[in-house]
């Protein structure tokens, strides 16, 4: 990426050096993982993204605070299956006691623990079960827990989401969760991030704000934004590599978190609830790279689009129009719509393409959609899924 040597490893989120997981059933699901507890043997700088939406749950509201106040961070405890949000006092006393319980059994401060959580709105946690799996988690921590991790952080998502990659002497892993109520400005998502490089927390906040700019808010799935939703990222040094701002360090670390968030957000975009397709589009020829977000989000949101491609029907006109209102400057002269590599809209009119090549695109797993704006050089790219019957079977249900 950027001409910059990445290599892709095995690890997720205890790939980089000094970092333990673990992901354990605390319980507070029937049967699957709930609970992960991820640590680094050394302090971290630490950054945070954030839900855009008003509503704020209270382990968002606990974790920004122990970020923002600067100082070291040591670890992350995260439950799935209930949201701890909108609950109250009740809900940031249980956060705050989620975050004293983690430092008791790891001899940390409390403010060096960040908490997250995710599942269903309302409902009061089952603290007792939660500080039990806290405290069980703390005694399988491993430097190979990071797939466990994984596990515990998922709900409706049907496949664990987490990559790493190798640097030139430094190492970034993550893990996320995501499958619906995904969209532009942090969705119902949850990203953890670590890197053994050196990294100061201003240095670190600017890269991790570009990356998720650039990957977490260009994937939509429902056009919902959720209260709980969060990207962190921890450096704990433990390489010996110092990132330097405005040296070729920080080019390379740049590189390196951003193929992790571009994985990670493409993951959560291909497990879509109901999905059958991951949907990259591509937008080029805009104004300015503001208009090829727009353009962007208006295609990847459009419940046209997504119905389409998991019809199979090259309906470019579904395309077009989604591009005309997303409010970028288009020159119908000269745009241009492509369905993979079949030209489909060309300089103001629809062409006579083939049906059966264009079926055969639509028919893949993963389907590229670029439009050429014909208004400048800027593009950009974002991700989505297919819309399907599964997806209204899931959210009728969820509660029940």
């Amino acid at each position: 990426m950027d001409g910059v040597a990445i290599e892709v490893i095995e690890g997720g989120v205890t790939a980089p050096a000094g970092f333990r997981a673990a992901g354990i059933h605390s319980g507070v699901k029937r049967e699957k993982k709930d609970l992960s507890l991820l640590v680094s043997d050394r302090a971290c700088s630490g950054a945070g993204v954030y839900t855009t939406n008003r509503v704020k749950a209270a382990p968002l509201l606990l974790t920004k605070k122990h970020i923002d106040r600067g100082g070291p961070v040591r670890a992350v405890v995260v439950n799935s299956g209930n949201a701890n949000a909108c609950n109250g006092e009740r809900g940031m006393a249980d956060a705050v006691a989620m975050a004293e319980k983690t430092a008791q059994v790891l001899g940390v401060q409390t403010e060096e623990v960040l908490v997250a959580s995710t599942g269903v709105i309302g409902v009061p946690m089952p603290m007792e079960k939660i500080l039990a799996g806290i405290e069980r988690a703390a005694g399988e921590l491993s430097p190979a827990g990071g797939g466990d991790a994984a596990r515990g952080i998922m709900t409706t998502d049907t496949v664990p989401k987490e990559v790493a990659v190798r640097c030139e002497g430094f190492t970034v892993g993550g893990m996320a969760k995501g499958s619906g109520m995904i969209h532009p400005n942090m969705a119902t998502m949850l990203a953890f991030i670590t890197t053994d490089a050196e990294v100061d927390r201003p240095l670190l906040d600017e890269c991790l704000k570009d990356a998720v700019e650039r990957t977490f808010n260009m994937i939509s799935v429902d056009g919902d934004t959720s209260t709980n939703d969060m990207a962190i990222v921890l450096a704990n040094g433990a390489s010996g590599v110092r990132i330097e701002a405005g040296a070729e360090s920080e080019r390379k670390f740049r590189s390196a978190l951003l193929f992790v968030c571009t994985e990670l957000a493409k993951m959560i975009a291909r497990d879509g609830e109901g999905a059958t397709k991951l949907i990259e589009v591509r937008v080029k020829g805009a104004r300015s790279v503001e208009d090829a977000r727009l353009c962007v989000r208006a295609i990847t949101r459009s419940p046209l689009v997504k119905t389409a491609v998991y019809g199979e029907d090259a309906n470019w006109g579904r395309i077009l129009c989604a591009a005309g209102y997303s409010g970028a400057e288009l020159v119908l002269e000269r745009a241009r719509v492509e369905l993979g590599d079949v030209l489909v809209f060309d300089r103001g009119r629809g062409l006579a393409f083939d049906e059966d090549l264009a079926k055969k695109v639509l028919e893949q797993k993963d389907v590229t959609i670029t439009v050429d704006l014909g208004a400048g050089t800027a593009e950009a790219t974002g991700w989505t899924c297919d819309l399907t019957y599964d997806y209204v079977r899931i959210n009728a249900s969820y509660r029940t």
